[in-house]
């Protein structure tokens, strides 16, 4: 008999040697700049991560682009804002073409700069030098003047709430000129200029007429414009019903605290706001967001509101797909995942932790698919009994409570080599930094258990069809005795 020892270290010399460092100090490989760009602009959070600075973050997303043609940053940038929902990053891959002089920017401005917040946003990127100049220039500077000049006045007092830059700043940067009547008077109100009363739009006349008799109906503004006054708890409850999903959504605890659940029959509107599946969908909204609300509830928040989070939830995951053949998904319960899912931000850190979303999506695929296989993992494969009938919300914090423990991303697959698991699709939720199964100057642990599972999944596929077309099985029986005889 062969050494076997001699010829599996020989097997493994086949396969690509680690060419890189992680951000562990632990053997890894490098991605294509595309790649690393892509997975920046769907998960990155430009905030301080538990191996990653923000800085840091900044200057290896600037570097990518600088040798990346700009139809794929430009691609990416509307990808990440209109299919992954995030804000800062496709500001930034925005501002970013800016600053390269890009023909693709207007496109791009036009379907990322959707709302006020991402106008100041892009301003406030450009504005900072960070893409390589401080003045918005002559063609951000007309895309800026149009949005100004085409927004609604919903959008227009949306935008005003906020500073560093304030919409005002942006005006006053810009000088945009308006055709319309009422755009001029919100200009000049904005900007604290003479104005004519008769010419406001009607959110912002009903504004300050309120401002001067609260005995009317509370005008449709952000409630951040009607904070500076006294308000009753009449008043409040009116701001909650007349809301919109997120703004209800972020604020359940504030509305506890001026006694709006006290009112009668708000917590049924409250709630059925909240689990309205269309205003889900209109929202785009994040189930972690939705997770991260139930967790902010306080005590004294209604359960029929704490309820209709958990039925908002299970909306939310509409878009999760029945996979089709036998699913694994990994999520990584180590210690690093229980750092802030958005990155450590002074004065507004998430609750919401790397674990909580790993565990969430692994719930979610459980819901969907029931014979899926969830193999929470740190330094090994940990044990964790889950039922497909639960909530997501009951599974995601089973899987949460566990946490702790170095990061061994091969031992999932190393666990179903040795159990001889079958899958047609494995999923890792995990941020990566594997360095338990360090293996210098050669291919990575986790590389060589995933040729193994290769290998086994693809012998079963070849009995499976030798099994239904016994023809192929002679065939191959055939050929072997004509290349041994």
């Amino acid at each position: 008999m062969a050494n076997v020892q001699l010829f599996q270290s020989l097997k493994n010399k086949f396969l690509p040697a680690a060419t890189a460092i992680n951000q562990a100090g632990a053997p890894a490989y490098v991605l294509t700049p595309k790649h690393q760009l892509a997975q920046y602009a769907a998960t990155g959070c430009l905030n301080a991560t538990y191996y990653a600075s923000a800085e840091a973050q900044l200057a290896k997303v600037l570097e990518l682009c600088q040798g990346i043609d700009p139809q794929f940053i430009a691609q990416t940038a509307v990808y990440c804002r209109e299919r992954g929902y995030m804000k800062d990053m496709p500001v930034l891959l925005t501002a970013i073409l800016a600053a390269q002089g890009r023909p693709q920017l207007g496109a791009v401005f036009n379907r990322v700069i959707d709302n006020g917040k991402m106008l100041r946003t892009f301003v406030q990127i450009v504005r900072s030098g960070a893409t390589g100049r401080k003045s918005l220039g002559s063609r951000p500077k007309k895309l800026v003047q149009a949005w100004l000049n085409n927004a609604s006045e919903q959008a227009l007092l949306a935008g005003s709430v906020g500073a560093s830059p304030s919409l005002a700043d942006v005006v006053k940067m810009v000088h945009p000129k308006p055709s319309e009547a009422w755009r001029e008077a919100f200009f000049a109100w904005l900007l604290n200029k003479p104005y004519k009363a008769e010419a406001l739009p009607p959110q912002l006349a009903a504004f300050k007429a309120y401002q001067q008799d609260q005995a009317q109906s509370v005008p449709q503004v952000p409630f951040q414009m009607l904070t500076a006054l006294q308000l009753s708890q009449q008043a409040w409850a009116q701001i909650a019903l007349q809301g919109g999903w997120h703004m209800v959504r972020m604020n359940l605890n504030t509305f506890a605290r001026h006694g709006v659940y006290e009112m009668p029959d708000v917590v049924e509107a409250i709630a059925a706001k909240l689990r309205n599946a269309e205003l889900i969908a209109k929202a785009k909204v994040f189930p972690y967001q939705l997770l991260a609300a139930y967790k902010a509830t306080g005590s004294d928040t209604p359960l029929a509101i704490r309820d209709a989070l958990q039925d908002a939830l299970e909306i939310s995951l509409a878009n999760v797909p029945q996979i089709e053949g036998k699913v694994v998904v990994c999520p990584d319960v180590s210690g690093s995942m229980s750092s802030p899912v958005t990155g450590y931000r002074v004065g507004a850190t998430s609750t919401v932790r790397c674990i909580d979303v790993a565990a969430l999506v692994a719930a979610a695929v459980l819901r969907k698919n029931r014979d899926a296989t969830v193999l929470p993992f740190a330094v090994n494969v940990v044990k964790c009994d889950l039922n497909h009938r639960d909530t997501v919300m009951t599974n995601a914090g089973k899987l949460a409570a566990i946490g702790g423990g170095g990061t061994n991303c091969s031992t999932p697959l190393a666990h179903m080599n040795a159990k001889k698991v079958q899958a047609d699709l494995v999923v890792y939720v995990s941020d990566n930094e594997s360095w338990l199964d360090v293996r210098r100057n050669s291919a990575t642990l986790t590389m060589q258990q995933w040729e193994v599972f290769k290998a086994c999944q693809a012998g079963v596929h070849r009995l499976n069809a030798e099994r239904h077309h016994p023809g192929q099985r002679a065939r191959r029986r055939a050929e072997h005795r004509r290349l041994f005889r």
